[in-house]
């Protein structure tokens, strides 16, 4: 469904940075690092396997194969792979949960 990799990004957090406090961007971004507090897009965001998420998310398309505390707001989708794993509540128009994933939380279907 999301078929998105490292080399379709401009920007990727790499594993070793850690951020506290608010991201905003409108281009594809990818995090493999560690990142705290908001992020508010209108694009496309990867939370890569390994990279610690402790934020409330807003999104076009959201992947998660890393870890996530917090609400995910995506206007189109919201994934979860298996390797991937969510506490807090989902809201997306469209929902996809891959089998051996993690999900603590509500989902909400939002046309």
């Amino acid at each position: 469904i999301l078929d998105l990799e490292e080399e379709d990004f401009d920007t990727v957090l790499a594993s070793d940075i850690s951020f506290s406090g608010q991201i905003k961007f409108a281009e594809p971004f990818m995090i493999k690092g560690k990142v705290s507090g908001r992020i508010n897009a209108t694009s496309d965001l990867v939370i890569d396997t390994g990279a610690v998420v402790d934020a409330d998310i807003v999104a076009d398309r959201v992947l998660v194969r890393g870890t996530v505390k917090g609400n995910i707001e995506a206007k189109r989708i919201v994934f979860v792979a298996a390797s991937g794993s969510v506490i807090g509540d989902i809201f997306s128009a469209e929902i996809a949960l891959e089998p051996g994933c993690s999900f603590t939380g509500k989902c909400t279907m939002v046309r």
